[in-house]
């Protein structure tokens, strides 16, 4: 009885996707003069959006936030693990001071934390502002 379920699964599943992947082109075309007006309503609006930018002369600032905010992101995870890293082996040669090694590595990942935030929040305000 399993087996037939089995099989019938399989079936359902392999005529599902045969079909869709027959009648999806049927389904889908579109006429020529369509296409195009599609195409040139997305061109419209990269030409939209990079006037903007380039407008405001921000386009490199924005570039550069961007940068930025994944320069900060990286240096926090690295130091961050770092940190996890020294703690853990600080511990494994003197398991008797894991507490306050613990303390030390909470208190430094947290301020490590702070000013990623703080660096992450400025460079997503220079692209926004």
């Amino acid at each position: 009885m399993i087996k037939l379920v089995k099989h019938v699964v399989i079936f359902c599943t392999v005529m599902c996707g045969t079909f869709t992947i027959v009648t999806s082109p049927a389904v889908a075309q579109t006429s020529g003069e369509e296409k195009i007006d599609a195409l040139q309503k997305e061109l419209d609006i990269e030409k939209a959006a990079l006037r903007l930018a380039t407008q405001r002369g921000t386009f490199g600032v924005s570039i550069g936030a961007a940068v930025g905010a994944g320069l900060v992101l990286v240096g926090a995870g690295f130091g961050i693990g770092r940190i996890g890293g020294s703690a853990v082996e600080s511990i494994a040669r003197q398991p008797e001071s894991a507490a306050k090694v613990q303390t030390a590595m909470i208190i430094s990942a947290a301020l490590i934390e702070g000013a990623t935030f703080f660096g992450l929040i400025v460079c997503l305000l220079t692209i926004i502002l």
